[in-house]
């Protein structure tokens, strides 16, 4: 694209039309630049358009967030249509001059596009851009052009971001030493020269505001520089720092402060950035710190007990609470210990700090689910009411006592103050408890917590059981919800018949109209089925529940049908939970699986809430499994109801739900009796489509249902052409490492399954595409799978024709494979069913093969006796190594939708040898009958190849079973 006035036109009409209200000339003008985008210097013209004073503001500005993105996309090499080289280098000179002398909106862009490029080549490909930088900066300075030295500051700082979010290494630390070695200098010097100019401006609330946002960028950048190491340059000059840093919390600016919340706002972002400047060093540098730390501590707790009284100062609050926090619990924590600051502690700064306040009112009615997400789901550490009782939790840890009875002297005053007006004084309660929930030990490894703050079952009767048995649940719901939260944290230690007094009542909390409340409501009966005594006993059984469960599962769909409660996933949770543990009758399975159809209906126009989605994935198949299988009459019912909606995400293609959905439908054809009905027949017939097994996501549940049909209908393999399908899914499979396993899973079916007159014209080609993958490619978890495969063919169809068939591909290939694979290999199997399969087939073939019984076979036959005693003997952690994980890259990168198993939809192993109840007993045995044929054969034998290890492990077998090999 060439730089010209018909470009500058172009380019200034489109840019114009994307502003458009009208939907038509602002699509044109989108596809217009998308288009042009793909052309050589596209980004350079629209970068001169911003530089071109002529063009409006507005239009220059749309250019720059253009700009911006259009460097995100294509300035990696490896993007689809990268920027050339040359156009690249063209930027770069353009850019920094047009950004400091561009209006603050498109220096914002411009700033962010810079560090766009910088992300990728600064330092090596771009070593001009900082001393440029540092250039323009004094330059300035000099000329007081303070929208400049931020613009210069604010492209400082995002460039040196990336020291915050990388772990130590060498490039990374040349990188930081380049930037030390350009930066650190000019950083304080630029620093010592605000500081002047703030104090010459004091009463300039336009220029002081410019300098305040030029300190807390600096402040800002010294964290990125101080963030891997404490810098020698740093440490030498940490007096001049620190006198800077207190001179920030100590200082204040009333030009700027007062006038307005915004003024304000941008002292207290000074401020916070000095507290996690000292917070990073007393962390990192305890002993360096240590003479400047009573001032520091004495300059936060002053400000903190201001700031805590103001409702809009959250962020200096937060990061002043961490400060004070890391001392608590370092070797200075003495700061803390005298009686009076444990008072004004809790009195002034944690009570402030945990009381409710409009905003979190304002949060709870307006987003639920981030209310949940910080209240319940601890994501809350950077909110004052986290952070404060972090303060105490860390006081606690060398003065618990004291702690103890001042917080719990604030509890009891707190419901003095509630009892003395309940209705005006509500949130003394919500601070009471909050303060019992957020202080709670939490036991390793459990749901267990405790308190010393109060007596739980004292404080929960009379405390918490008025709110929970309150008549009206949309009443105070910032108080139930408390209520609520406390009943699920301390579910362990409620007793029983108190909890189950109780439990009628939450589930009337599921009726509320309050997001919150019956969230709460749903993950305390959740939290409840789940609690276990001594760690193995369900404390809630089937019995408990069952009385409610009707009321119980009408209330858990009502609350479904809530605004913005259509996707809780407390409720989907809950339901899930509930038709795990409850004994499901045909009265309530019929509601529930049209319920949750509905549902599943509904989510398919637009899934976005992947834990919803997958509970409720996960209750369907439950309620299939629980239900069904208790009655089989209901499979009909079933069906008709979820038919429909699974073909229906097969139809509109919604792919995110397909490995789900491929689960459910194995689930179904594994319930139902052969012959397994036509419509299903069609399913399998989509099946076997080549475009659906490309989606690594799909494969694993595509192979499940595939297994169920090949289990239930093995005779239609030989219709259609569908056995040779098959086989071409196997083949694919079994060809990537990242998908090798199910391949085996797919093929050890039809050998299962299907009579040998059947398969026989194809397994020379399955042993030959075997074999060449295990000479191309081979790796454990393949060797694994092809013993047990051989193992169930030998069970399945006899040891001749095993090897038979092997040697069809080769001669002799069968004593290779043994020798080879077998036998060295055979000690590496896993899973119950599999290593009692390859230990009966290993014996049948050391006992019954006449390969094996030739006299010129004895070190074979001793070696594989060697490996089956290991396999029966040893247990697996002793004998089997784990293996990394193959990464498949041959996929194209992007969104993916991911398998996720369903828990309730797995398939039940199936044992091909049920009639032989213990293996070590069999092999035992048919090893001693053999010995029998051929006394006084095999003992050299087993002296000469087997370990002193295993020849005592088998004699101990034989004793065992009172059988000897003679």
């Amino acid at each position: 694209m060439e730089w010209n006035p018909q470009t500058l036109q172009f380019l200034s009409q489109c840019f114009l039309d994307t502003l458009s209200p009208q939907p038509e000339p602002r699509r044109r003008a989108e596809k217009n630049l998308s288009d042009a985008a793909d052309t050589s210097n596209y980004g350079l013209a629209v970068l001169r358009l911003v530089a071109e004073p002529s063009v409006d503001e507005q239009i220059r500005q749309s250019a720059a967030v253009n700009f911006k993105n259009h460097l995100k996309t294509r300035w990696v090499p490896s993007s689809a249509t990268p920027i050339s080289d040359a156009e690249k280098e063209q930027i770069k000179q353009l850019i920094v001059p047009l950004m400091l002398s561009a209006s603050p909106k498109i220096q914002a862009q411009l700033s962010e596009a810079l560090a766009v490029i910088g992300n990728h080549d600064f330092p090596k490909l771009w070593p001009a851009l900082l001393p440029e930088l540092k250039s323009n900066l004094e330059t300035a300075l000099n000329a007081s052009d303070f929208a400049s030295v931020n613009g210069i500051l604010a492209t400082v700082n995002s460039l040196f971001k990336k020291f915050r979010h990388q772990y130590k290494s060498d490039p990374i630390l040349l990188d930081l030493k380049y930037c030390l070695d350009n930066f650190a200098a000019p950083l304080l010097s630029t620093v010592e020269s605000i500081s002047v100019k703030i104090n010459a401006a004091a009463a300039l609330a336009a220029t002081l505001r410019q300098l305040i946002e030029a300190q807390r960028l600096c402040c800002r950048i010294f964290y990125s520089l101080n963030y891997l190491d404490l810098p020698e340059f740093f440490e030498d000059n940490a007096d001049k720092w620190m006198s800077q840093f207190k001179n920030y919390l100590t200082m204040r600016y009333p030009a700027v402060e007062d006038s307005g919340a915004d003024g304000l706002a941008l002292v207290d972002e000074l401020r916070a950035a000095v507290c996690d400047n000292i917070s990073h060093y007393m962390e990192k540098e305890e002993e360096l710190f240590q003479k400047y730390l009573s001032g520091f501590v004495e300059a936060v707790w002053s400000l903190l007990v201001v700031a805590s009284a103001s409702p809009s100062r959250e962020r200096l609050t937060v990061t002043a609470i961490k400060f004070l926090t890391i001392v608590s619990t370092s070797v200075h924590h003495a700061l803390f210990a005298g009686d009076e600051i444990l008072q004004q502690i809790t009195q002034s700064i944690v009570i402030p700090n945990v009381m409710l306040r409009d905003e979190d009112e304002e949060l709870f009615e307006m987003n639920y689910v981030e209310f949940i997400r910080r209240d319940m789901e601890g994501s809350d550490l950077d909110t004052r009411r986290r952070i404060a009782c972090e303060l105490l939790k860390g006081i606690a840890g060398n003065y618990k006592d004291k702690i103890t009875e001042r917080v719990s002297a604030q509890i009891h005053n707190c419901l003095a103050l509630f009892a003395e007006n309940p209705a005006a004084n509500w949130k003394y309660k919500d601070c009471a408890i909050y303060l019992v929930v957020s202080l709670a030990t939490k036991k390793a490894g459990g749901a267990s917590v405790s308190t010393d703050l109060v007596d739980v079952e004292s404080f929960f009767r009379s405390v918490i059981v008025p709110e929970l048995q309150g008549q009206d649940v949309n009443a105070f719901p910032m108080l139930k919800a408390g209520a609520l939260k406390f009943f699920t944290m301390f579910r362990v230690l409620i007793p029983k018949p108190i909890a189950m007094a109780l439990l009628g009542d939450v589930v009337r909390f599921l009726s509320s109209d309050v997001n919150v409340v019956h969230s709460y409501a749903a993950s305390c009966i959740e939290k409840l089925l789940l609690v276990k005594d001594n760690g193995v006993q369900s404390r809630y059984t089937s019995l408990d529940i069952g009385p409610m469960l009707l009321v119980l599962m009408t209330n858990l769909f009502g609350a479904l049908e809530k605004p913005e409660s259509e996707e809780n996933q407390y409720i989907m949770r809950c339901i899930m939970r509930v038709l795990q543990i409850a004994d499901i009758s045909p009265e309530v399975a019929s509601p529930c699986i049209t319920g949750l159809t509905t549902v599943l209906n509904r989510v398919c126009e637009n899934p976005k809430n992947p834990v919803f989605n997958h509970c409720l994935f996960e209750a369907i198949a439950t309620l299939v499994r629980r239900a069904c299988e208790k009655n089989p009459s209901l499979v009909p019912a079933f069906e008709t109801c979820l038919l429909p909606s699974l073909q229906m995400i097969l139809a509109k293609e919604v792919t995110e739900f397909f490995p789900y959905a491929f689960q459910l439908l194995a689930q179904l054809v594994d319930l139902n009796r052969p012959p397994v009905p036509p419509h299903y027949m069609q399913i399998f017939d989509i099946l076997l489509t080549p475009d659906l097994w490309d989606k690594s996501a799909n494969v694993p549940a595509l192979v499940r249902l595939l297994q169920s049909f090949l289990q239930q209908a093995p005779n239609e393999l030989n219709r259609d052409g569908r056995l040779r399908n098959v086989l071409g899914i196997f083949n694919k499979l079994v060809s990537k490492p990242s998908t090798e396993e199910q391949g085996f899973h797919v093929l050890n079916p039809i050998i299962e399954n299907l009579g040998y007159d059947v398969m026989a014209e194809y397994m020379s080609h399955i042993w030959s595409s075997l074999f060449t993958r295990l000479q191309n490619s081979k790796t454990p978890r393949l060797v694994r799978c092809l013993i047990i495969l051989m193992s169930l063919f030998l069970v399945k169809h006899g040891i001749q024709t095993l090897i038979d068939s092997i040697n069809s591909v080769q001669a002799n290939l069968f004593h290779l494979i043994l020798e080879q694979i077998w036998i060295p290999n055979l000690k590496t199997i896993t899973g119950n069913t599999e290593v009692k399969l390859s230990a009966v087939a290993s014996t049948k073939l050391l006992c019954e093969s006449p390969l094996l019984l030739d006299p010129a076979a004895e070190k074979l036959w001793g070696n594989l006796l060697d490996g089956i005693v290991t396999l029966l003997s040893q247990p697996e952690e002793e004998r089997v190594e784990d293996e990394p994980e193959v990464p498949d890259f041959g996929e194209a990168t992007g969104y993916q939708a991911t398998f996720v198993r369903l828990h309730n939809a797995g398939k039940k192993e199936e044992d091909p040898l049920k009639e032989i109840r213990d293996p070590k007993h069999f092999s035992v045995a048919l090893l001693a009958n053999l010995s029998a044929q051929f006394r006084g054969r095999f003992p050299p034998i087993i002296a000469r190849y087997v370990s002193p290890a295993n020849q005592a492990a088998l004699l101990q077998l034989c004793n065992s079973y009172n059988l000897t090999i003679a």
